[in-house]
């Protein structure tokens, strides 16, 4: 022991003093790091060191870009449209923070200062050609032979209009107007193909589409748009039956000149010169099936097909459209035409 003064007092050569313990205390706290020294230490590699890529590579610095380009607003920037399955275009508008701005492809064409209206072409024509040759046929061999290619005319109607709207799926709808014009027809058949049935089935089924409409719970705006497709597509159905009001002879007169006159008007020509065209070969076939009566008749009912053919043709229709509206509109607009012209010629 070295000498000390009295009272000098040395704390760290007193081991309590050095931990922090007076004399005559006990040890109140051990240190919490006092066992560390004794922990074994792992020597070998672990999972990690295998996995896991070093510290400094992870997180090194990205050195900043000297020429950054500059940052676009993300609202107005527009994303890449998504191309359509045939590859012949974007099938949907890009998609914005505020929504999906979708344009239709006939508001991008009035846009652009084009037509939005694309007709249906040399197939669906060759179609209608095909049904009228079958009405024409049919009237020829007698009412039941008539009776069956007519209501393929009067679905392909139905179903053809409410998709020309963009009703779509719309079974009720299109069962109801073709039940209308199958209506229509039973009623003609049992009236001795008097023309009043075909009002008053028009007249019952309007009615029974207004009580249809209003037992619905669909919007007012959406009913009302349902509740008029609907009319419409069982008028035209109904009104095609007018075939089978009409006299035979009449009947394939104007089938055959409005087949000729919708082979015409899809030839690839300017559309005025079209619709010359169309109209002067309907004309030219009635004339050769029942003289000048049957250049009139078929002038005449070549006008109304071509009303139908240009309603087929609106604001960009499918497909779909141009293979049942396209191709049963012609026919179904032309048979009121057939039945009032050949009273009046008779």
């Amino acid at each position: 022991m070295t000498n000390q003064p009295y009272g000098a007092y040395d704390p760290y050569q007193d081991p309590q003093r050095a931990q922090g313990v007076w004399p005559g205390q006990q040890q109140a706290y051990e240190d919490p790091y006092a066992d560390q020294q004794y922990t074994q230490q792992w020597q070998g590699q672990t999972w990690e060191t295998q996995t896991q890529p070093p510290v400094a590579a992870a997180y090194a610095p990205v050195p900043p870009d000297p020429d950054p380009a500059p940052v676009p607003d993300p609202a107005p920037t527009p994303a890449p449209a998504a191309p359509a399955a045939d590859g012949a275009g974007p099938a949907y508008g890009p998609a914005t923070l505020g929504g999906n701005a979708r344009v239709t492809d006939a508001q991008r064409a009035r846009a652009e200062g084009r037509s939005p209206i694309i007709e249906p072409g040399m197939q669906p024509a060759a179609l209608t050609a095909l049904l009228g040759l079958l009405l024409a046929g049919g009237a020829a061999l007698g009412t039941y032979a008539l009776l069956v290619p007519l209501v393929v005319l009067q679905g392909l109607t139905a179903a053809g209009w409410f998709r020309l709207n963009g009703m779509w799926p719309a079974r009720q709808g299109i069962a109801l107007g073709f039940l209308g014009a199958l209506a229509a027809d039973a009623a003609l058949l049992l009236s001795d193909r008097s023309p009043a049935a075909i009002l008053g089935t028009l007249g019952v089924w309007v009615l029974l589409t207004l009580v249809l409409q209003l037992r619905s719970h669909a919007d007012p705006d959406e009913r009302m748009y349902g509740l008029m497709a609907t009319v419409v597509a069982a008028a035209l159905a109904i009104a095609a039956g007018g075939y089978l009001a009409a006299d035979a002879s009449a009947v394939t007169v104007g089938a055959v000149a409005v087949a000729a006159g919708v082979a015409a008007r899809a030839l690839p020509l300017p559309t005025p010169v079209s619709v010359v065209v169309a109209v002067a070969a309907a004309a030219g076939a009635g004339f050769v099936a029942d003289g000048p009566a049957g250049a009139l008749l078929g002038a005449g009912a070549a006008v109304c097909a071509l009303i139908g053919h240009r309603a087929a043709s609106y604001d960009y229709p499918s497909r779909f459209v141009h293979f049942t509206a396209g191709v049963a509109l012609p026919l179904a607009a032309a048979a009121p035409a057939v039945h009032v012209l050949a009273r009046v010629l008779s």
